[in-house]
């Protein structure tokens, strides 16, 4: 883009520059209402109009693109605000993310406690019923005692 316009206004500054310096006339000018009378070469004049121009474009330009400076301000003051809002956020999913994984752990404790549970449980009904269980010889005189 710079390119472009260097390519543009570098050659219209060199002519506006020759057209100024190859007319060097004194030229009068009559600031009306207040009676003041200026004589200035008129390479000078044109020089110094050519400039207020630019300096009066730049400055309109400047003013044209208020809004848009202003939709910019509010935009960046939204993007932090969203910013932070997000870092609050990645920050409570990373905890919950912890609380997640302790949980997950948690829950694989209590699963084991329950199934060493279960197997004491059983071996303890193992146990009750080996100790129901009446002894070999006991069996025997029940089988031949008589009746």
């Amino acid at each position: 883009m710079s390119f472009i316009k260097m390519l543009i206004g570098l050659p219209l500054i060199i002519v506006v520059l020759i057209f100024a310096f190859m007319n060097n006339d004194l030229v009068s000018f009559n600031l009306w209402p207040f009676y003041i009378e200026i004589t200035v070469s008129q390479s000078v004049a044109i020089v110094f109009l050519v400039l207020l121009g630019f300096i009066w474009g730049k400055f309109d330009s400047w003013l044209s693109y208020s809004p848009v400076r202003k939709a910019l301000r509010q935009q960046k003051k939204a993007n932090k605000k969203l910013n932070k809002e997000q870092l609050k956020l990645s920050e409570k999913v990373s905890d919950l993310e912890g609380s997640i994984t302790s949980l997950k752990e948690e829950a694989k404790d209590a699963k084991a406690a329950a199934k060493d549970a279960e197997i004491a449980a059983k071996e303890a009904e193992k146990a009750k019923a080996k100790a129901e269980r009446r002894p070999f010889g006991e069996r025997l005189k029940n089988l031949f005692k008589r009746k």
